[in-house]
């Protein structure tokens, strides 16, 4: 008899990075069991669909609902984006639905730098999530949080690190900082293997590619094929006085990503509280990481939208 495709339950299947994890938990023969909210557009859910994906219309307040869709799966997944009203609140609602369906395993939405050691009030969207990991660790399931560092993919214009125009790479601090990077479709490949893998420890640590400013502005170099150089702004402080400012004048406090938040994420990166150790790249025989420079050199050609995590 042909053993049966091992049910991954997916919140956050419509966004971006879960749009990618659905892909990849496929890929690997996985069954996706997509959690949507009532009344999202069919466009939506056609590459959803494509895919062979369940779609489960479901209400994260909807405690029956939620356990029901939960039911029979091997682990649940959450890429779940937003404030506090879903970091918080609504993945605790999926975690008691995974527990009420007596489901093994949960992965929560941490997708970021290692947060569990930043001080409070260092970087708001972080901070949520260490509440939710407070939660989660009371919870009777093993759980797994993927931890990936910055997605590369923000440094085709989207995050201020490579300014093209002046062929600079910014930094504050330490130019020999380490940071860690990680495209979105690696990550999702990673989280899909691990979704699938029933002896995963509590975090897993991946970086696509680890480089201080200096290999940035080499990499940079490379892809686009002039030269690159560092620009040093100020310390670490300085950044931190600008963040105040720019929380002052634009406060924009019911947005998921105001400027100030990526700044924020900027900040953790530059004063190396937020870098990944030890790596864990090497759990998954077929991950093939995708260098910084490859993302610029593709960027190069055409700049990558994409909404990302901080």
């Amino acid at each position: 008899m042909e053993e049966k495709a091992p049910i991954i339950v997916l919140a956050g299947a419509t966004g971006d990075l879960g749009g990618r994890i659905a892909r990849e938990i496929t890929q690997l023969g996985g069954q996706v069991r997509a959690l949507v909210r009532p009344g999202t557009a069919e466009d939506r859910l056609w590459s959803l669909r494509e895919l062979g994906a369940e779609i489960r219309e479901v209400k994260l307040t909807d405690a029956a609902g939620l356990a029901d869709a939960c039911g029979g799966a091997a682990c649940v997944v959450s890429a779940l984006s937003g404030l506090a009203a879903t970091v918080i609140d609504g993945q605790t609602q999926l975690l008691e639905a995974a527990e009420a369906a007596g489901v093994p395993r949960f992965m929560p939405s941490d997708f970021s730098l290692d947060f569990t050691g930043l001080p409070r009030g260092t970087n708001r969207n972080l901070d949520m999530r260490n509440v939710f990991r407070a939660r989660a660790d009371a919870s009777s399931l093993r759980i797994t949080s993927v931890l990936n560092g910055m997605f590369a993919d923000l440094l085709n214009g989207l995050a201020p690190f490579v300014i093209d125009r002046i062929h600079r790479v910014l930094y504050y601090g330490d130019a020999s900082q380490p940071m860690d990077f990680t495209t979105m479709d690696d990550t999702a490949r990673f989280t899909a293997h691990a979704a699938l893998d029933p002896d995963t420890p509590r975090y897993l640590r991946i970086a696509g590619d680890v480089l201080d400013a200096h290999g940035l502005a080499e990499a940079a170099t490379r892809a686009r094929g002039e030269p690159y150089r560092t620009l040093r702004i100020g310390g670490v402080r300085l950044l931190s006085t600008l963040i105040d400012v720019t929380r002052l004048v634009a406060p924009q406090r019911d947005e998921v990503y105001p400027p100030w938040q990526g700044m924020q994420y900027m900040r953790n990166m530059f004063s190396g509280r937020g870098k990944l150790n030890p790596l864990d790249n090497d759990r998954y025989a077929d991950m093939e990481w995708t260098s910084v420079e490859s993302v610029l050199r593709a960027g190069a050609q055409q700049p990558a939208k994409v909404d990302g995590k901080s």
